[in-house]
C-alpha cells in the first residue's frame, strides 16, 4: 500500500522555482511574440485559412517561460521548426493515410533533430500541422515551411531575443570563456578539487537522457550550492572582515613618476585610482606600467623629451569590486579562475573601503578551518 500510495505521489508535479517578476516577464513577452506571428500567419494565409501556426504558442512558452532551455536556444527553434515542417510537407504527400503520415512525420522530425542538435518540442506539432492543415497548407506545399513557419519562427526568435535581453535574462545561453588565464594546459584552480566540468560530462553521458538544462547551467547551479554548504559549514566571514583598510591611493591626475614611486616604496602591487571624495574610478598595476604601457615610456612615468604621463592614461578603468557585507566565499572564483590578486571593496557609492588580497583569503579560509575543529566550548568569541 505504501508503494502504491508513494508511486500516487509521483503524479504530483514539483513547484516551479519561479519569482513573480519571471512569470510576469513570460506572459508579457509570450503576448508581444504570438501578436506578431499572428499577423505574419493572416498574411501568408488569409483570414479563411489556418494562418495561425499553432505550434508557435509553445515555441513562445519555451522562449519566454524558460529561455534557459537548450530547446529554446535560437538554433533548436528555427532549425528544428523549419527541419520538421519540411518533414512534414514530404509526409504529407507521400503517405495517403493521414494518421500514419502525421506518426511518421513526428518520428522522422525527432531523428533528424538530434544530430543536427536542434530538438524542438514544438517542432513535432508543426509536423502534424503540416499533414492535417488542409487545402490551403497542402497548396503551399514546401514553401510552407519558409512562410509561415520559418519566419514566425524567426520573428518570434528575433522578439525573444530583444525582450529577454531588455529584461536581463540571459538569452542566449553563451559558452563559458576558457577560464585558464595564463594560456597553459592546466585546469583552472576551482577545477583541480570537486566536481569538475569532465566529472558532470561524465555523469550526463552514463545517464544517456535528454535533460532540460544545459551542462554550463547546471555546472554554475552546482558550485553555486557548493558555496552556499561552505557557508553554512564555516558561517559568513565578510569582506569587511579580512580586508586591508588603511589603503595607499592615488588620483587619476598624478603623475605617473608619483605611482610608480609609491609601488616601489610601499611595496604593493595595485594602487587604487580614487576622486576627490574616494570614489573609485580605475586601478594601476605594475602590470600596468610594465606590460601595458607605451613602449615610450620609462618605468618612472618620463618619456623621451621629458614629457609627463598622467596616471588615468594608463590605469585600468574596468574594475571588479566587491561590497563590504559580501561572505569571502564569493571572492573564490575571483580570485583562483581569474588570475586576480587583489579585489577593492567599496561602498553603494562608490567609495573605496578596503582591499582583499589572495593572501587575506586564505588567512580567512585557514583560521575558519582551525576553528571549525575546535570544540564549542574553547572556540574563541566572535
Amino acid at each position: 500500500m505504501a508503494d502504491v500510495l508513494s508511486w500516487l505521489r509521483s503524479f504530483w508535479p514539483a513547484p516551479l522555482m519561479a519569482s513573480r517578476r519571471e512569470r510576469a516577464l513570460s506572459c508579457v513577452g509570450a503576448l508581444l511574440a504570438l501578436l506578431c506571428t499572428e499577423w505574419i500567419g493572416r498574411q501568408a494565409l488569409g483570414a479563411a485559412s489556418p494562418w495561425f501556426v499553432a505550434p508557435m504558442g509553445a515555441s513562445a512558452v519555451l522562449l519566454f517561460a524558460v529561455p534557459s532551455s537548450p530547446l529554446a536556444q535560437p538554433w533548436p527553434v528555427l532549425g528544428g521548426n523549419l527541419v520538421a515542417a519540411l518533414v512534414g510537407v514530404a509526409c504529407a504527400r507521400t503517405i495517403a493515410d493521414p494518421g500514419m503520415a502525421a506518426s511518421i512525420a513526428v518520428a522522422l522530425s525527432i531523428g533528424l533533430m538530434f544530430p543536427l542538435r536542434c530538438l524542438h518540442p514544438p517542432g513535432g506539432a508543426v509536423a502534424i500541422t503540416c499533414v492535417f492543415g488542409g487545402a490551403q497548407v497542402e497548396a503551399l506545399g514546401y514553401a510552407f515551411a519558409l512562410w509561415p513557419v520559418g519566419l514566425n519562427s524567426l520573428c518570434m526568435l528575433l522578439i525573444a531575443l530583444a525582450f529577454n535581453q531588455g529584461s536581463r535574462r540571459r538569452y542566449p545561453n553563451r559558452p563559458q570563456e576558457d577560464r585558464r588565464p595564463h594560456g597553459t594546459a592546466d585546469p583552472p584552480p576551482s577545477e583541480r578539487l570537486g566536481i569538475t566540468p569532465a566529472d558532470l560530462e561524465a555523469v550526463l553521458q552514463a545517464r544517456g537522457e535528454v535533460l532540460d538544462i544545459g551542462s554550463e547551467d547546471l555546472e554554475e547551479i552546482l558550485l553555486a550550492a557548493e558555496r552556499r554548504a561552505w557557508r553554512r559549514r564555516f558561517g559568513d566571514i565578510r569582506c569587511a572582515d579580512v580586508m586591508s583598510r588603511d589603503l595607499v591611493t592615488i588620483g587619476p591626475d598624478a603623475p605617473l613618476h608619483e605611482a610608480w614611486a609609491l609601488l616601489t616604496r610601499h611595496d604593493v602591487r595595485l594602487l587604487p585610482v580614487v576622486d576627490a571624495v574616494r570614489r573609485l574610478v580605475g586601478v594601476l598595476s605594475l602590470h600596468d606600467f610594465i606590460v601595458l604601457r607605451d613602449p615610450t615610456f620609462l618605468l618612472d612615468g618620463s618619456v623621451a623629451g621629458g614629457a609627463r604621463h598622467r596616471v588615468a592614461e594608463l590605469m585600468t578603468r574596468e574594475v571588479v569590486t566587491v561590497r563590504p557585507e559580501q561572505p569571502v566565499v564569493d571572492l573564490v572564483p575571483l580570485f583562483s579562475d581569474s588570475g586576480r590578486h587583489y579585489v577593492p571593496v567599496v561602498d553603494a557609492e562608490g567609495v573605496v573601503l578596503g582591499m582583499v588580497t589572495q593572501s587575506d583569503l586564505v588567512a580567512a579560509l585557514y583560521r575558519a578551518g582551525l576553528e571549525q575543529g575546535q570544540p564549542a566550548a574553547v572556540r574563541p568569541l566572535q
